[in-house]
């Protein structure tokens, strides 16, 4: 585990209340001496704060989704809405406000470790077949009009959740249970930013959708029909 933030104190709290939980702990005071870390170590789980001085953690996030589907947890300040969303878009797994209970940080670890544990590649064979959409469960590969689509994680696995359920409408707050799971604390505007990431990834369009349509108030639906 890796806990990236230019705060000491901080640094300490959250150390010590994972090394409770069992887990080692490594620190960095910002983003270019994580980014290190993370190339040494391969940590399991980053929780990034976003806002320190040099390399910022949506920069650190950045470089390191380049290379590497760590999970990631970042600590923001409640002001911070816009560098959120940001954050989300670039790939960050949950995030959590300051001042936050160290309890419920840890409690975010263990449900983010948790889905990502589940999303090996061999423990499900299964294929998806749509008009020009390919979503292989099993290699977790999704190709669209025969080019293959790069997506994070937790893109891969809202689109699983959507494409499994075509022609159903979907409430944010189901498809936060089904893929960032029930104890998930954040705002439901999360599934939001994925979805506009995956909608442009796939060349789909929110104005005139040809795979992803959107209930207003409601949540999404899987608009193409299996072959």
């Amino acid at each position: 585990m890796l806990v990236v933030d230019d705060e000491t104190k901080i640094r300490e709290i959250v150390r010590s209340y994972l090394e409770r939980e069992g887990f080692e702990v490594a620190e960095a005071h910002d983003g270019d001496a994580a980014l290190k870390i993370v190339r040494d170590w391969q940590p399991d789980l980053v929780v990034l704060d976003v806002m320190m001085p040099g390399t910022d953690g949506i920069e650190a996030l950045r470089r390191l989704r380049t290379t590497s589907e760590i999970p990631v947890i970042l600590l923001t300040a409640r002001s911070d809405e816009v560098d959120t969303l940001v954050g989300l878009s670039v790939g960050a797994d949950d995030y959590i406000t300051k001042p936050f209970r160290p309890r419920e940080l840890v409690a975010r670890i263990k449900t983010v470790l948790r889905r990502a544990a589940g999303n090996r590649p061999g423990e499900s064979a299964d294929r998806l077949v749509f008009p020009g959409l390919v979503i292989d469960i099993d290699a977790r590969e999704v190709t669209r009009a025969g080019r293959a689509v790069a997506l994070s994680t937790l893109e891969f696995d809202l689109l699983v959740a959507l494409a499994r359920a075509p022609g159903r409408v979907l409430s944010r707050r189901q498809l936060l249970e089904q893929v960032w799971g029930f104890d998930f604390f954040g705002d439901e505007r999360v599934v939001d930013v994925h979805i506009r990431s995956i909608r442009k990834e796939l060349g789909d369009s929110a104005e005139d959708p040809e795979l992803i349509g959107t209930v207003r108030g409601v949540g999404y639906k899987f608009l193409a029909v299996p072959e």
